[in-house]
């Protein structure tokens, strides 16, 4: 019992998600994909672990 009107909020957010149109911002993904080198070089400064990272894994 109780399982149809969680199921049909998950319909509805399916097919919105499939039919609506959507305006991709491929530079901010990009970003939040690889990581902004300035963000993580300025964290590094901070961090005290930092001296102790593998440097060859970047």
């Amino acid at each position: 019992m109780g399982r149809g009107r969680a199921k049909a909020k998950q319909t509805k957010v399916a097919r919105d998600l499939k039919y609506r149109t959507h305006e991709t911002d491929f530079g901010a993904l990009a970003k939040e994909l690889h990581g902004d080198s300035d963000a993580a070089d300025q964290a590094d400064e901070h961090d005290e672990w930092s001296d102790y990272a593998d440097r060859s894994r970047d």
